[in-house]
């Protein structure tokens, strides 16, 4: 999730659990606390694939950051130690912050290596968009609260309240996943689809207008489905140009990228590279990760050695307004193949 409402999070989770003894101080902690994961972000770790790939690795951790947790417990007894609550209850502080702050990461799309080291795939369980007002907002409306009023009296238990509708909240995301994926399986019996991939995902800023995406081969299939749908899903078909991969067998980067997004990838030949799209993130046609893995040379296609993230435009909020039409009104259809066109230059 965003940077804000992880500090948000962790602020809330700290507030609950040592607000009682630490006040507003809490807060602070909490929010500092809460955003350590992400400090990897500042790690070079060699070219674009390898910074997409490897952030949310060793920090996202649940092994990682029950050490962590652990360690710091007893430097904080050791430098401040606080009569007023036992190291169990401090632990338990530390370690919900920082272990609540990776979940929260596994349920959006990008993938978090919640078993590292182990080398089982990043778990994206896709089902909250990066950012989603709707489950910040009670965590802001808490942490405000405690700042102005304290911790104290009838805002004691705000953060907690926050925490539980918040997490009520994700619980209908998953919902909406479950719903969007019957309605695919319901539209792919009825095409004709047996082996697709299948991947879904909340549109921008909402979760009640899912994209679901079918690989298939060298074509994949994307969709649009809300809860108010009652029309069946509408597949529309686009190429996927899988051929390309083939000239990508030696390329480490590739087989990096297959394996962190599970294959839900695009290639595109566009000014004489391979482009290769992960069409998890972003919507369709906007897509900020999209890397140039190989370009055409007069002895034929060659492997670009140091991979550079392609720039991303950051939408269209014209576009971004029929995303958010689409979930009220089922028609008209929005041109899903026209915009996944701009990706191939066209």
């Amino acid at each position: 999730m965003d940077s804000i409402t992880q500090a948000l999070l962790g602020a809330s989770v700290q507030a609950a659990v040592l607000g009682r003894w630490q006040g507003r101080k809490a807060l602070l902690y909490g929010a500092l606390l809460g955003t350590l994961p992400d400090l990897d972000v500042v790690i070079d770790y060699g070219d674009a694939v390898a910074n997409m790939t490897y952030h949310r690795g060793f920090s996202h951790s649940l092994f990682v950051l029950s050490l962590v947790a652990i360690g710091l417990t007893w430097l904080t007894r050791r430098i401040r130690p606080d009569p007023g609550y036992t190291p169990l209850r401090l632990f338990l502080a530390i370690w919900l912050v920082l272990v609540t702050h990776v979940l929260l990461d596994a349920f959006t799309s990008y993938g978090t290596q919640l078993f590292w080291p182990l080398s089982t795939p990043p778990v994206a369980w896709s089902s909250i968009f990066i950012i989603d007002p709707l489950y910040s907002v009670p965590l802001l409306l808490a942490v405000l609260a405690g700042a102005l009023f304290g911790l104290q009296g009838r805002c004691r238990n705000g953060p907690l309240l926050a925490l539980l509708l918040s997490s009520l909240y994700l619980g209908f995301t998953v919902a909406g996943k479950q719903m969007a994926e019957r309605q695919v399986e319901a539209a792919m019996a009825s095409n004709g689809i047996e082996d697709a991939r299948v991947f879904s995902t909340p549109t921008p800023f909402n979760s009640f207008l899912w994209r679901v995406i079918l690989v298939e081969g060298d074509v994949y299939y994307e969709t649009l489905i809300s809860w108010f749908d009652d029309a069946p899903a509408h597949l529309v078909r686009i190429p996927r140009s899988e051929r390309l991969a083939s000239h990508l067998a030696a390329s480490p980067q590739h087989a990096r990228l297959q394996w962190f997004t599970a294959g839900v990838l695009r290639y595109d030949e566009v000014d004489d590279q391979i482009l290769v799209t992960d069409l998890r993130l972003g919507m369709t046609g906007f897509h900020p990760f999209r890397f140039a893995l190989a370009e055409r040379t007069a002895q034929g296609w060659q492997l670009i050695p140091h991979v550079e993230r392609l720039p991303a435009e950051r939408g269209d909020m014209e576009r971004l307004k029929q995303i958010w039409g689409r979930i009220w009104h089922q028609q008209p259809d929005l041109p899903l193949a026209e915009w996944a066109a701009d990706l191939s230059g066209r």
